[in-house]
């Protein structure tokens, strides 16, 4: 709070970039975690939430007669532009956030001081939800082959890695150490996936110290052994991840590449991945494209094909395609590397497992893939994503693009895919928010100094328990797409502009709902609609019952006596279902002629969680973002009143209609 010049603003205006609209008037707070802007309409009162952790960059513009304006850009492609009416008040702001934005040490971060309400036992718990030790033991290693380590178990032998390691049964220890004094950060080859099929692995590391003739005994013995632990292959390919040319930078600086005549039984191959400053400003280029107000067909074309992104992304994918090829159709073994193993090795070996494992593909899975190649195996987020105040040229959407990666496949493969669009846009939502402790720091040896398990909370719980939202609904464990590898097909025209990701708080510019939305509300009401066919089945079975009973006294008492003048069918009539004290309350009826509701409230209103913030533009506190736009003062979920009006052609009014 000591970095707070000015807590409240008044008279504050919002400018909306995309659609024409009048900027909305209100007021804007400061708080120790979120800038927030309270809109002044009293029928709505909409909010627009940011976490500090989010901002990217704070813009300070020229001073105009209607106020000084400030430009905010934030990590997850939000884009606020305020008017604040006085130039000092905006300087007070611009200094606050510039402040509040590069927090210097751990402990100012939002994870420290977020509280869910989850007891002690209930965060452990949270924390135990992955396990990498129990992903290893599924891909069912064999201990006649492999074994685990413990020669980094103080983290000794090299920092970055975590204490346990499966390495080759014949690689002892002196083996394991002389190839870490020979690898850069001491990041010696480590297995990072195992086909059980075929005994085929992937194993990663960093690049060799080996100049131009250096050669270290202890690293090839390590190969080999890696070539051994696969006996139906006589070679081992060698994958180092950068383009030829950098890599023989490096050489020429005392690191380099693997050398052929050295290291027997190897096949070595370059895949050209450009490094984390060409990625960088690949994004920076493709982002102003997105910012771009009205841009012609041809403007948006050229500036996303001048961005290179989509380029980018098509090598990581080839990569990742060459190495489930090498794996699952040559039995071949194979060995990752870039420059230190922690950033297009990340990549290229989470592609790789993602195309041979379905297992992967499921909502579990996907989250043990991130934890085991990313977190476990030492990517370097605080430096990547800014967490903390420092370089801005170590910044660079590494896991960004691998993000994307896994997008651009369930594009391709729709009902490969246990998850949904939404879940890799929370994901990476709070890879940058530092809401919970997953991504802090840089390996796992920081993360234990800081006590991360005991002082944070876990996204994987977080995220478990809200699963339902994130269902695919075209997942089909049967489906074809859903076993076995993937095959995906690398041409061009194959790679779309994730519109979603990057534009997805621009609601001008798309559907407020997305096709598979759409979908997963038709399966939540198909699912509601059975739940209420059981109910009225097992009533009805006991109004049945009922009748049969009723029926049965009154031919007794008639056959026992007909002075007493019982009359069936009046009784019958009397007791209709609502008078029967045994049945449950009806289920609330639906008027589909609301037209202030989004069809997916209506479909099933109940199964509509905060969560959901990414893609309809509403979050709650936690995940930074909040809108209130869609919550009615009777607490329902209207929509904005700008969109409350339904144009007849569009597909919701057909949908209503219908």
């Amino acid at each position: 709070m000591e970095h707070i010049r000015m807590p409240k603003v008044e008279h504050v205006r919002l400018i909306d970039r995309i659609s024409s609209r009048k900027a909305a008037l209100g007021t804007l707070y400061l708080t120790a975690t979120h800038l927030i802007f309270v809109e002044n309409v009293s029928e709505t009162r909409k909010e627009t939430w940011v976490l500090h952790s989010q901002i990217s960059s704070v813009e300070k513009q020229a001073t105009t007669a209607t106020g000084c304006p400030l430009l905010i850009r934030c990590k997850n492609f939000q884009i606020i532009q305020l008017i604040i009416p006085q130039e000092r008040d905006c300087h007070d702001i611009y200094v606050s956030l510039i402040r509040l934005a590069r927090p210097v040490k751990y402990e100012e971060l939002y994870c420290f001081s977020f509280n869910p309400n989850l007891d002690k036992e209930a965060r452990e718990q949270g924390w135990k939800l992955i396990d990498v030790g129990e992903e290893y033991n599924r891909m069912g290693i064999p201990k006649s082959l492999w074994q685990i380590s413990d020669v980094n178990r103080d983290y000794g032998v090299c920092d970055s890695y975590p204490c346990e390691l499966y390495v080759p049964k014949s690689a002892s220890a002196p083996i394991i150490v002389g190839s870490s004094k020979f690898r850069s950060r001491g990041r010696f080859p480590a297995l990072s996936y195992y086909c059980q099929d075929n005994n085929a692995s992937i194993c990663r590391s960093s690049q060799p110290l080996s100049g131009f003739s250096a050669r270290c005994l202890e690293d090839e013995q390590l190969l080999q052994a890696i070539r051994k632990a696969n006996p139906r292959s006589d070679y081992v390919y060698v994958v180092d991840t950068r383009p030829k040319l950098n890599a023989m930078a490096n050489r020429a600086a005392g690191k380099g590449y693997e050398n052929e005549d050295n290291y027997s039984n190897i096949k070595f191959q370059f895949v050209g991945i450009e490094n984390i400053h060409v990625m960088r400003s690949s994004l920076q280029k493709m982002l102003e494209v997105c910012e771009l107000k009205s841009p012609s067909m041809g403007d948006f074309l050229w500036g996303l094909e001048n961005s290179g992104w989509l380029k980018h992304i098509k090598a990581i994918m080839d990569a990742g395609i060459f190495l489930a090829k090498a794996v699952a159709e040559e039995g071949t073994s194979v060995l990752v590397h870039c420059s230190d193993g922690w950033d297009r090795t990340a990549q290229v070996c989470s592609v790789a497992s993602l195309l041979l494992d379905p297992h992967y593909r499921t909502l579990k899975g996907f989250m043990v893939l991130i934890e085991k190649d990313w977190i476990s195996f030492g990517h370097k987020f605080n430096h990547r994503y800014g967490n903390l105040d420092g370089d801005p040229k170590e910044v660079s959407p590494v896991i960004d693009q691998f993000i994307e990666c896994v997008w651009q496949l369930m594009e391709q493969f729709p009902c490969a895919f246990e998850f949904n669009e939404r879940f890799l846009i929370h994901i990476q939502h709070h890879v940058y928010s530092c809401q919970f402790g997953n991504f802090l720091c840089n390996n796992q040896k920081e993360r234990k100094e800081l006590k991360i398990k005991e002082k944070t909370f876990s996204l994987w719980d977080h995220l478990w328990k809200s699963r339902m939202d994130y269902m695919n609904p075209l997942y089909r464990p049967d489906h074809s797409q859903t076993q076995g590898t993937l095959r995906p097909n690398t041409a061009p025209c194959n790679f779309k502009f994730w519109r979603g990701m990057y534009n997805r708080f621009e609601k001008g510019m798309h559907p407020r709902q997305s096709v598979t939305d759409f979908l997963l509300a038709v399966k939540e009401e198909t699912q509601q609609l059975e739940e209420e066919l059981e109910v009225l089945e097992e009533r009805l079975a006991t109004l049945r019952k009922f009748q049969g009973n009723r029926t049965n006294v009154e031919s007794s008492q008639q056959y026992g006596g007909k002075q007493l003048g019982l009359s069936t069918s009046n009784n019958i009539l009397a007791n209709t279902p609502q008078d029967y004290s045994g049945c449950p309350k009806s289920f609330p009826s639906r008027n589909p002629s609301q037209g202030e509701e989004d069809p997916a409230l209506l479909l099933a209103p109940q199964h509509r969680k905060c969560s959901d913030l990414d893609l309809s533009g509403n979050s709650d506190q936690e995940s930074g973002v909040e809108d209130l736009s869609c919550r009615s003062p009777s607490g329902g979920d209207s929509l904005p009143s700008e969109d409350s009006g339904k144009d007849p052609d569009s597909d919701e009014a057909v949908f209503l209609t219908a």
